[in-house]
C-alpha cells in the first residue's frame, strides 16, 4: 500500500509556478554559456556566494565559495571543456524558496572526447532570482 504522506516527484514538481520552473531552467542553461565563453565574472548570475561545487566523483575535488569556483575554472585554461550542454531537467520542491534539480550534462572536451555527467543541484531564491547553492557532479557509468 502506498504511504499517503509520501509525495511523488510529480506532486513536488507541480507545486512550483511555471515562471519559477522557467527561471530555474534558464539559470542551469546559463551555466554552459558563461563557462564556455569564459565570462567567469558572471558567476554570480548562476551561483550563490557560498556555492559548494562537488566534483569529487570525477576526481577534481570540492570547491567552496564563488571565488574558489572562479579560480578553479580559470586554472583549467584550454584543458577544460569546450562546450557544456544541459538536458533532461527534473525539478522538485519541498520548500518555497529551495528546489532540487536533476539534469544530465554533456561536455565536449578539448581532446574531442564527449563526457556525460549527472548534475544534482540545490537552488535557492536569491536577489530576486534563482541561484545554485550546491552542485554535485557524478560521471555517467555503464550499468549493464
Amino acid at each position: 500500500m502506498l504511504n499517503k504522506t509520501h509525495k511523488s516527484h510529480r506532486d513536488r514538481r507541480t507545486a512550483l509556478q511555471a515562471e519559477d520552473r522557467l527561471a530555474i531552467g534558464e539559470v542551469l542553461s546559463l551555466h554552459g554559456h558563461v563557462f564556455d565563453a569564459g565570462e567567469l565574472d558572471r558567476l554570480d548570475e548562476i551561483f550563490t556566494a557560498e556555492i559548494v561545487y562537488d566534483m569529487s566523483a570525477v576526481g577534481i575535488g570540492v570547491f567552496e565559495g564563488i571565488e574558489t569556483v572562479r579560480s578553479a575554472a580559470a586554472s583549467m585554461g584550454d584543458s577544460g571543456p569546450l562546450a557544456h550542454h544541459v538536458t533532461n531537467l527534473l525539478i522538485s520542491s519541498d520548500e518555497n524558496d529551495v528546489v532540487t534539480a536533476q539534469s544530465k550534462g554533456l561536455m565536449l572536451m578539448a581532446d574531442g572526447a564527449l563526457e556525460s555527467v549527472t548534475h544534482l543541484d540545490t537552488l535557492r531564491r536569491h536577489d530576486g532570482g534563482w541561484r545554485i547553492s550546491d552542485r554535485i557532479i557524478t560521471p555517467a557509468r555503464a550499468k549493464y
